[in-house]
């Protein structure tokens, strides 16, 4: 488990360390999507709503990569996740295969630092 613990950080540290820059330097050639998901791209960019996406992504995979605060890498990427699955389930299918192995990717990781989230998962708490 260690070692699918370890290839699964490094892969999704580079897969968001990746597009996180892509997102302020553009060396990767893009289409820009067609109908509904165009739309939707659109108003997230001219609102520069994507900046702080962009930013997430680029900090929490560098803290996957160099193997630091993993927990708080796994908080900052997880609302992200959500988005790239829900974007590519329902506007773009074309991306639903990548996105499926960002999710498996992220839940492989956030199993090997699940004791880091225990607290999270507490039925009640006490004032």
């Amino acid at each position: 488990m260690k070692i699918a613990f370890t290839i699964a950080r490094i892969l999704l540290g580079l897969l968001f360390t990746v597009f996180g820059l892509n997102g302020f330097l553009h060396f990767i050639p893009m289409q820009p999507p067609t109908g509904l998901a165009g739309q939707y791209m659109g108003a997230l960019f001219l609102s520069h709503y994507l900046l702080p996406v962009f930013l997430l992504q680029l900090i929490g995979g560098l803290l996957l990569l160099v193997n630091r605060f993993v927990p708080l890498a796994l908080l900052l990427l997880g609302p992200v996740v959500v988005n790239i699955l829900l974007f590519h389930s329902l506007m773009a299918t074309e991306g639903l295969p990548v996105a499926l192995l960002t999710t498996i990717l992220w839940l492989v990781v956030f199993a090997g630092v699940r004791k880091a989230f225990a607290g999270v998962f507490v039925q009640s708490v006490e004032a």
